[in-house]
């Protein structure tokens, strides 16, 4: 499906190898589009964009979210959602009124409270509660989904993919995205090196252990 991207700015991550460091913590320097300009921008590509992509930073965060998504449907658009997972509240409500075609949201560790802590940023006490319940909600949906994990030295191996794919059992998708040093929002993880494919094809074999639909999305980047 030929679909456009939408950023939406703030988030209530903060990764430390989040690559979008400037629309989560400074969204004011970005360019900023009215809706009537991405109206204008959907309606003279009509025919040839099929579906649009809501993503962030955190798209759940915003409590407009389910007219956003409205507006799309409404031109007989497919509308595809990330997420972090952490509005499972907001998960369900659009799933109620029937808003989102696809949805992946990123899992950011094992489910336990120190790998989240450390990978998403977020110290929460009931993030891990909020986490799971939107598992099961998506899991249960019936709309097409996946999950996903991007692979990050110091905080993932194989262990820790297993852990995160026996956690989603056996019936789900999930896609390991290899880490990439470019800018991110802690700037001592642009530092570092990423998996090569060795590694990646390791974790993946210890993902399939647990779920048969893993795979690998973007081939390794180089290092300079």
């Amino acid at each position: 499906m030929l679909a456009s991207t939408v950023f939406l700015p703030r988030c209530n991550f903060r990764c430390p190898f989040c690559q979008n460091p400037d629309l989560v913590l400074h969204p004011e320097r970005l360019e900023t589009l009215t809706l009537a300009e991405l109206d204008g921008f959907l309606e003279d590509r009509e025919g040839w964009i099929e579906g649009v992509c809501i993503t962030g930073g955190e798209p759940c965060l915003h409590g407009d979210l389910p007219s956003f998504c409205s507006e799309f449907k409404g031109r007989g658009l497919g509308v595809k959602l990330d997420t972090n997972g952490s509005f499972p509240e907001m998960l369900e409500e659009l799933f109620a009124q029937d808003l989102v075609d696809f949805i992946a949201m990123d899992i950011k560790a094992p489910l336990e409270p120190g790998p989240y802590r450390l990978a998403s940023g977020n110290e929460q006490p009931d993030l891990l509660d909020l986490v799971g319940r939107s598992i099961e909600a998506i899991k249960t949906s019936g709309i097409s989904h996946e999950f996903r994990t991007t692979v990050v030295p110091l905080i993932h191996g194989p262990a820790e993919v297993a852990a995160i794919a026996e956690a989603l059992g056996g019936g789900e998708r999930l896609v390991l995205q290899n880490f990439s040093p470019k800018v991110t929002l802690d700037p001592r993880y642009s530092e570092l090196r990423p998996f090569t494919g060795e590694d990646m094809d390791l974790m993946l074999r210890e993902a399939r252990r647990f779920v048969d639909d893993a795979v690998i999305r973007g081939a390794p980047q180089g290092f300079d």
